[in-house]
């Protein structure tokens, strides 16, 4: 299958017209009906409704649309992986983390590290579901992982019996949390068998899913819980709690700003608060000189308590 095929399938679709495709992608008419029809041959089944006007889809062209385009994103993404793994130098550290990781430890931590020092770094803070981070750092599409810890990221088990090195930077809770009125907060533990709490929860792509699961299942003979919303972000399940539409569970670095003002409250007891680890993660058998040094300052970090900055003005 030409990858040229699902390109023009997708202009089809968006166009509903052969001449305005075929325009969009800059080929003549004739040409583009002939490469949609030789995409049906090799899919084995017509995708297009051609007797329609606008053209649209068949019920098999309404399957394949999807799967067309996950192809497509797949393709694109594995160009641009092999681009990025080819125009980064020796010297680049290719940083791979969530978003809400980067927003709060990778800023307090490295980042003052890294503009003090000089280092050169491709930071690529982005959606990965978690089993991906772990895939980046094993075909080396990535030098480190910034990434929370706990003993239910089953994911994370690859790296620690493989040759790879970590380093806990930091610990963080993971805390249920609920938007305040003038009465105290919205959504609450307190038992009510007539109406379950409304639960904002994390999607099975998040790496905070299985810590949330993990805490309820510690909890089994808590209140009902009603999940409301999933969603695989951190900083998204946050804005949805600020909007009061359920109670969830955040790192507390994320949500310190809005508990101390009282813009959030914690709810429940002990019991319903996870410890997490930051860590580092690298491959051992990475070699890299500015890996190594950044390494090596990360691990004084560690283990003097330093700042990244106290430690190189020492230097």
């Amino acid at each position: 299958m030409d990858i040229a095929w699902l390109k023009d399938f997708e202009a089809l679709v968006a166009q509903r017209n052969f001449s305005r495709a075929a325009e969009e992608r800059n080929v003549s008419q004739p040409a583009f009906s002939r490469r949609i029809r030789a995409l049906e041959e090799d899919v084995g089944v017509k995708l297009i409704d051609r007797q329609t006007l606008p053209l649209s889809l068949t019920s098999a062209g309404e399957v394949f649309l999807p799967q067309a385009r996950s192809m497509l994103r797949t393709y694109h993404e594995t160009l641009e992986r092999c681009q990025t793994v080819d125009a980064a130098a020796e010297h680049v550290i290719r940083f791979a983390t969530s978003q809400s990781l980067y927003m709060t430890h990778y800023k307090t931590h490295i980042a003052p590290l890294v503009e003090v020092g000089g280092l050169d770094i491709d930071l690529n803070s982005t959606s990965w579901s978690a089993d991906q981070f772990v895939t980046a750092l094993q075909q080396r599409y990535c030098d480190v992982i910034l990434t929370y810890w706990h003993p239910a990221m089953d994911y994370l088990a690859p790296l620690e019996v493989g040759k790879c090195d970590y380093l806990t930077l930091s610990r963080d809770d993971f805390l249920p949390v609920s938007k305040t009125d003038a009465t105290g907060p919205i959504h609450s533990f307190e038992r009510n068998d007539k109406k379950p709490v409304s639960l904002l929860s994390y999607g099975t792509a998040s790496a905070l899913r299985a810590v949330l699961d993990f805490t309820l299942r510690q909890n089994i003979d808590g209140p009902k819980i009603l999940v409301v919303n999933q969603n695989a972000l951190a900083i998204s399940v946050k804005a949805m709690i600020m909007e009061g539409f359920g109670m969830g569970w955040l790192p507390r670095e994320m949500c310190k700003n809005e508990l101390s003002s009282g813009q959030l409250q914690i709810v429940g007891g002990e019991n319903y608060i996870s410890q997490l680890e930051v860590r580092l993660y690298r491959a051992r058998e990475n070699t890299k000189p500015t890996l190594n040094r950044l390494w090596n300052d990360m691990k004084a970090i560690v283990e003097t308590g330093e700042t990244g900055v106290g430690l190189l003005q020492q230097q």
